[in-house]
């Protein structure tokens, strides 16, 4: 359509526009008749033919009805009839050469080669169709194999882009863009291609570091130690190795392609310095006053095709280096993604998630970056040489002045280049421990909530942010001083040429030609500090992806793995000694053992014994220093902090395995799942948010121990699984799953577990202590050998067996609840929560969120289920059935102007003001500059001579300084605005995620976040100020180009406006396409950042699994989903520059044929000055296109970041208008007058008119079953949930009045989840510094972690990694119990906080809260109802109703429901 319509109507339209100002011309200029000659008649028959064949062709299309071709035709044979006329009427008027006709000709022709090619491109395909082969596509602008993805597997034909970019374009016009309109990806732009093909070349390369690694190690002699500084200068070589090893192989691997885009530079270089030359010819033209006028237009001519083959050879150079961009970007993330699996844990500690992220957002962007800049470096220098050259011949020697200028220039940008580079380096470390701060403060929002540390964490994050920051504004300026050296150069050779001898005169030939090679020099000039900028940046770019690509992996031969055999032992570990990293002490030490086949192995010991490494071990995650370990067959594994992944309940439990009904239903039913699916609103169908956010921590073990039953694996490893279930709970589960009668009573088991219950029926048991085996064998026999496990089970059991026995007086330790018992209970459940019932009461089935399932749960960790409050757009779509997670959405149509005001509004009035200013008089100094240069030009030679030459120069050389302190002056003033801009929008995000409530954060994405404050705000940081000074400069220029073209030749006003609104439509009638592609891009973006946290924290379960392809093939898929929106993207960039400047090199060919046509009445000077200005048209069109896009793409970072203001929030922090006095609550005493809570407007009540009063120092226990509302009591509390009714009274002051710090700063929570953030062991205990270093031993004393925390090197400062895993979770329980030790306020609850101790430590921490906590009110959330039996009161709860409250002797007594549950647990 476009080629038929356009490119054939466009001629025409030019044709018809000028033939009546053209006739009127030579009527009125008109010379004698011409005769007829054979020339002429030549034409006529030329024509008479081609409007035959035109009108044959329009009949044929009359038949076929191919109403476009046919009005084509139809114009085509009018315009020919006109141009026979146009020939007959010159020569009748006595004009032999005709400009208008030559232009019409030129037109078609060129307007043609684009239908040409397209056919030869067909015919080519239809012939590669025919013969069934098929090569690689070369993409460039005008030919690309993307097509819309199709019902075919590959796609063979390929089409010109222009015009499906042109069908993208006009439909992102029309319709806001979606993700399935683009294109599908070519294969060889794919994930699974280009990493494929990459990794096997960078394992090659990586092994080829590491031999010589060891060679330069093993020149070490043994026992010895390198100083220092050789270590430090060692390291940073390695680092250095790794960066040129891994650019070496991308190169190998997309240098080619690259190569045929370099080809193409070189070819648009050759074309642009002849223009200089052709421009020299035209004014050699205008200075002879009897050259005939063909020549002129020829040589007008010649530059305007020049200057088009010149855009289009550029564009085709962007396009490759493009797309070379987006290869390496996927190449980097499949290679990051890829090293996260396997690498080992001991570089895992050092490499955090958010750096991580980091790597695979800012530091691609920093190689994409590259390598459109990369050329510049050596091709900048040769550019330079060549207009250096080419000035000589036009000034001599004074070109010397011009080569010191920029010699002098050279060793001042490589200053400022290296020092930028040191200074992007500061700036990137500062971004990594932001990024790694932000991603710790998303996964512990909620401990950060409870104990009102928000605010702390705030400032690190600010910190951080200043630093950065900092290191930006000082690059940004020192950027400033390196681009303003072109009017130096300039003046320099024109003020040689004229002092050093008084002949030296500058005409118009000499001075335009000189500055249009100047304006060439700007280029390379301009664009050699940014490229070696960016060259910088990548090298630091590539080392730290080196640096991280390098890092140790798990050694596949840690652990040998054979197929199971029926006599085998299933785990063999002989005489090991294992490490968390090389030089690390032994975390375990000569351990033996062998696990029978079908054998349970149960490992007990205290805290930080060494029971999770030594599964660790067998799963080969440890460093193997000696012995041997060997596993037969598959495994299975359940870790101690259950990982759940955000998906269904369905997908966490079928881990990429088909769905086997009835296996998956017996599997649900051993792992005591079926009363959960009951609640859940779409049963397994519910998606679980992001580390089962919404579920209790029961819940979350239960789940991942179903994943791994559902396995069938050989031998399981069982991580403690038990601890976060109820008593009864996990009675059930050892009974049907793990125990001798359980599912998995065929297959080899390894429990972990601090249950004492269980180890009877273990065939075997390992005692460790400080990462030794001291005891094994089986429980009868430790008992009868009478050592240190026998007493501690004859100390501890006697709680165990409370708990565990039906009746108290029996002889046996361990006794089962029996299965009538369980099978009643859980029958119950089915009956009270079937789904019908559910839905009938809540009266939205059509509209159930997972927040429904929180009404119903009280388990222990569903602190935060409530759902986002939606705002209006939410509400007109319907929520789908079990929904939880809010997809990050693109907004639609173009950016709205409120957004530039906001933005702009950031910066301020007193900034933007000057910037404007600034500019205007840099450009009003650039005009002069030149305009005074062409009153020089045109000055008159006395012999042989100028006058007043010394003004002259005095006068350019104040104007070119003017320019140059106006140029440094916007640049500075526009980045620092640029950091104020970023500074305040990064505070108000920051500030927005940390007051929206917790539901906002189990509805988003941790990726959608890190989204934002990693690739949205490196965006705000550089990418929309260098946009804007671009923009700004180039806008500024144009207005100078057009306004001097039209000084020379008013007559050009007839094609520059017209050609400015078309410019202004085609540009608008992209942006919004470009606009909704970035938006896409952007959106699609997240999802990489949320599967690569996922997988990182997951890397130990998926390894232990064998889903490594699986989750690789999930991480292609996103990437390659990102990329299907980046590449249109600069496609319809590259499409939209190569029509604007064609536009603009129209300005370059009216220009030059308007100072042709009146060359009697203009100087050679204006001419000179009109025509070397219009030639920088088509650059500043190309710049102002890409600034322009680029700002509009980019302003949408300001969108997404500014989306979060429009949240909901929860109340103030502090509350100036109630202050409280500074030692409440002085009693602790808590009053609920008839209290109601619900998780949502319109859902059902999780908690119903509760009136309770709690004196001060009462211990009370809250029990009940799930869904019965315990948890929903401290949510309110906290206010975390805010009440739907009624009040809550602390002390008298009813808590709502208060601000949140105010009130969670003064009471306190240890939850079911321990949570520490990376840091010293100290900023975890007390982020504020309120404490002494005294009162943080004491409460570590207390908390029986004084000794261990002694033993470590730092002490205090002792750095925990991200999450605390350097410690284990029982030692990360007692650091969150020292945390209540040190604040040690009157309100105290507890959440299930010993789960993940053993009992003697339990026992210690129980006996420690009794104690230290005896004047204060205590309330615990109880699964094990032992721990509350010498409490105050019991508090029974069911459906949001208190059912049952009285001392514990009193409800046994009353045999109500407390007397049931505790029958249940075996108390009674």
């Amino acid at each position: 359509c476009f080629q038929n319509t356009v490119l054939v109507w466009a001629p025409c339209i030019y044709l018809w526009v000028c033939s009546p100002f053209y006739c009127l011309h030579l009527y009125c200029h008109g010379r004698d008749r011409l005769p007829f000659s054979l020339l002429c008649s030549a034409k006529l028959v030329r024509l008479t033919f081609t409007f035959k064949r035109h009108s044959c062709s329009e009949w044929l299309n009359d038949l076929q009805n191919n109403h476009v071709d046919c009005v084509t035709n139809r114009q085509w044979c009018v315009c020919q009839v006109l141009a026979v006329c146009i020939i007959q009427w010159e020569r009748v008027r006595g004009c032999r050469s005709s400009v208008v006709l030559f232009l019409y000709w030129l037109l078609g022709v060129v307007c043609s080669l684009v239908p040409l090619r397209a056919k030869i491109q067909l015919a080519v395909e239809q012939v590669r169709e025919m013969t069934l082969t098929q090569a690689p596509n070369l993409g460039h602008p005008f030919h690309t194999p993307l097509l819309k993805p199709s019902n075919t597997h590959t796609s063979s034909h390929a089409y010109m882009v222009p015009y499906k970019t042109l069908g993208l374009v006009v439909k992102g016009y029309r319709n806001p863009l979606q993700a399935e309109d683009l294109w599908s990806l070519r294969k060889e732009d794919t994930s699974e291609k280009i990493v494929s093909d990459l990794e096997e070349e960078w394992t090659t390369e990586r092994t080829k570091l590491q031999q010589q690694e060891n060679y330069l190690s093993s020149g070490v002699p043994l026992g010895s130690r390198l100083p220092d500084q050789a270590q430090l200068l060692r390291k940073l070589q390695k680092e250095q190795s790794s960066g040129f090893c891994l650019l070496r192989t991308l190169a190998r691997n997309f240098g080619p392609y690259f190569l045929s885009g370099t080809l193409c530079l070189i070819v648009h270089d050759a074309f642009m310095f002849a223009i200089p030359q052709v421009l020299s010819l035209l004014l050699g033209f205008m200075s002879e006053e009897d050259a005939p006028l063909w020549k002129g237009y020829f040589y007008a001519s010649l530059m305007f095709l020049l200057s088009c083959l010149l855009s289009l050879f550029n564009h085709q150079y962007m396009y490759t280096c493009f797309t070379v961009g987006m290869r390496v970007k996927t190449a980097v993330m499949g290679l990051v993604y890829r090293k996260s699996l396997v690498i080992s844990s001991a570089a895992r500690r050092t490499c955090t998630v958010g750096e991580i992220v980091n790597l695979v957002s800012a530091d691609t962007q920093k190689l994409m970056d590259f390598v459109v800049y990369f050329n510049a470096v050596w091709l900048a220098p040769i550019e330079i040489a060549l207009c250096l050259f080419f000035l000589w011949q036009h000034l001599g020697p004074s070109a010397l002045a011009g080569i010191a200028t920029v010699i002098l220039i050279f060793p001042l940008n490589g200053f400022i280049a290296k020092k930028r580079s040191k200074l992007q380096e500061i700036q990137m470390k500062f971004m990594d421990g932001r990024i790694k701060l932000m991603n710790e403060i998303l996964n512990g929002i909620k401990i950060l909530k409870f104990y009102a540390w928000e605010k702390a964490y705030l400032e690190q994050v600010l910190g951080y942010r200043e630093k950065e920051l900092g290191a930006l504004r000082k690059s940004q300026i020192l950027y400033s001083i390196s681009i303003h050296a072109t009017p130096r150069i300039a003046f320099a050779m024109f003020g040689v040429y004229v002092l050093i001898d008084d002949k030296n005169v500058l005409d118009a030939q000499k001075v335009f030609v000189s500055m249009a090679l100047i304006n060439i020099l700007k280029t390379p000039l301009s664009q050699l500090p940014f490229a070696m900028s960016t060259t910088m940046q990548a090298v630091v770019s590539l080392k730290r992806l080196g640096k991280f690509l390098c890092q140790e992996e798990l050694k596949p031969d840690n652990v040998s793995r054979e197929p199971c055999k029926l006599d085998d032992d299933g785990v063999v570990v002989e005489n090991g000694t294992f490490s968390w990293s090389k030089d690390g002490a032994p975390c375990l030490k000569r351990i033996n053992f062998q696990v029978p086949r079908g054998a349970l192995v149960a490992v007990v010991g205290h805290v930080g014994s060494g029971k999770s490494s030594l599964l660790s071990a067998m799963l080969g995650e440890t460093e193997r220093r000696s012995g041997s370990v060997s596993i037969k067959g598959s495994v299975a594994y359940v870790p101690q902090q259950a990982w759940i992944q955000n998906a269904t309940l369905q997908d966490n439990i079928l881990f990429g395995r088909e769905k086997r009904k009835s296996w998956y239903q017996r599997v649900l039913e051993a792992c005591a799942l079926l009363p959960d699916l009951e609640i859940l609103p779409a049963g397994d169908a519910t998606e679980i948010g992001e580390k089962g956010l919404n579920l209790s921590g029961g819940q979350k073990q239960r789940v991942s121990l179903a994943r791994a039953v559902y396995r069938k694996a050989d031998v399981y490893l069982l991580d403690d699984p038990l601890s976060a279930v109820d008593a009864h709970v996990g009675q059930h589960i050892f009974d049907k799953v793990i125990g001798p009668k359980g599912v998995l009573r065929d297959k080899t088991r390894v429990l972990v577990t601090h249950g004492m219950s269980f180890l009877p029926q273990a065939d075997l048991i390992l005692v460790l202590v400080d990462g030794e085996i001291t005891e094994s064998g089986s429980y009868q026999e430790l008992l009868n050998r009478n050592g240190a496990f026998a007493d501690f089970i004859h100390t501890f059991a006697s709680s165990e067996r409370k708990e565990s026995s039906v009746q108290r007086g029996q002889a046996k330790i361990w006794t089962p609840i029996k299965p009538q018992q369980i099978d009643c209970m859980w029958g119950n459940w089915l009956v009270k929560f079937s789904a019908k019932t559910f839905l009938q009461r809540t009266n939205c089935c059509f509209k159930v969120s997972l927040t429904l399932f929180l009404c119903l749960s009280g388990d222990t960790n569903n602190v935060t289920m409530q759902s986002v409050e939606p705002d209006i757009e939410q509400e007109q779509i319907p929520e789908e059935l079990g929904k939880l997670t809010v997809v990050d959405k693109a907004r639609i149509g173009r950016v709205k102007l409120e957004l530039y005001i906001e933005y702009f509004r950031t910066i301020g009035l007193a900034l933007i003001v000057p910037i404007l200013f600034l500019y205007a008089f840099q450009q009003a100094a650039s005009l002069a500059y030149n305009y005074w240069l062409s009153m020089w030009a045109d000055e008159p030679i006395i012999n042989g001579t100028q006058l007043n030459t010394d003004m002259k120069l005095g006068v350019y050389g104040a104007l070119g300084f003017a320019q140059g302190i106006a140029i440094f002056g916007t640049t500075v003033a526009i980045s620092i605005g640029g950091i104020i801009a970023s500074h305040q929008l990064h505070l108000d995000l920051l500030k927005n995620v940390l007051h929206s409530p917790m539901s906002f954060f189990e509805s988003t994405p941790s990726g959608n976040l890190l989204n934002r404050f990693a690739k949205e705000i490196d965006a705000i940081d550089c990418m929309i100020p260098d946009g804007l000074k671009m923009m700004l400069s180039y806008f500024f220029k144009l207005m100078e180009v057009c306004i001097i073209v039209l000084l020379a030749t008013p007559f050009a006003a007839i094609i520059i406006f017209p050609l400015a609104l078309l410019y202004a439509f085609v540009q608008s009638f992209y942006v919004a396409t470009s606009c909704q592609l970035r938006r896409l891009e952007s959106v699609s973006r997240s999802p990489i950042y949320t599967h690569f946290n996922e997988t990182v924290q997951g890397a130990s379960v998926i390894r232990a699994f064998g889903e490594q392809s699986r989750f690789i093939l999930q991480a292609n898929q996103r990437v390659d989903h990102n990329q299907t929106a980046y590449f249109p993207r600069f496609v319809a960039t590259r499409w939209l520059a190569v029509n604007l400047e064609f536009l603009g090199n129209g300005v370059v060919l009216a220009a030059a044929i308007l100072s042709v046509m009146g060359k009697d009445t203009l100087s050679p000077g204006i001419v000179g000055l009109a025509v070397s200005h219009s030639l920088q048209v088509t650059g500043i069109l190309s710049w102002i296109v890409r600034s322009w896009t680029d700002v509009e793409n980019n302003i949408v970072s300001v969108e997404r970041v500014k989306e979060y203001a429009e949240t909901p929030k929860e109340a103030a922090w502090t509350s100036e208008c109630n202050a409280l006095p500074f030692a409440w609550p002085q009693t602790g005493t808590i009053e609920f007058q008839d209290y109601s809570l619900q998780y949502r407007k319109g859902l059902e009540f999780a908690l119903k008119g509760i009136s309770l009063h709690i004196h001060q120092r009462e211990k009370i226990g809250i029990v009940g079953r799930t869904g019965a509302g315990k948890s929903s009591l401290a949510l309110g509390i906290f206010r975390i949930l805010e009440a739907a009714k009624g009040k809550i009274y602390i002390d008298g002051i009813d808590i709502a009045e208060l601000g949140l710090h105010d009130l969670r700063s003064r009471i306190t929570i240890i939850p079911q989840d321990p949570v520490l953030f990376s840091g010293s062991l100290r900023m975890n205990l007390d982020p504020f510094d309120t404490y002494s270093d005294e009162e943080v031993w004491n409460a570590l004393e207390l908390a029986h972690l004084k000794n261990f925390i002694s033993g470590l090197p730092d002490k205090l400062n002792y750095e925990c990694s991200e999450g605390g895993e350097n410690l284990s979770l029982g030692q990360r329980q007692l650091v969150c119990l020292a945390r209540a030790l040190l604040r040690k306020t009157k309100i105290l609850v507890l959440d299930e906080a010993t789960a993940a101790v053993d009992l003697e430590t339990d026992t210690l921490i129980q006996s420690t809260i009794r104690s230290q906590f005896e004047d204060c009110t205590v309330l615990t959330i109880a699964h094990r109802l032992n721990t509350i039996m010498d409490y105050t009161k019991v508090i029974v709860m069911d459906k949001g109703h208190i059912v049952e409250m009285d001392s514990p002797a009193s409800l046994i007594a009353q045999r109500g429901q407390f007397y049931r549950m505790c029958r249940e647990a075996g108390l009674v």
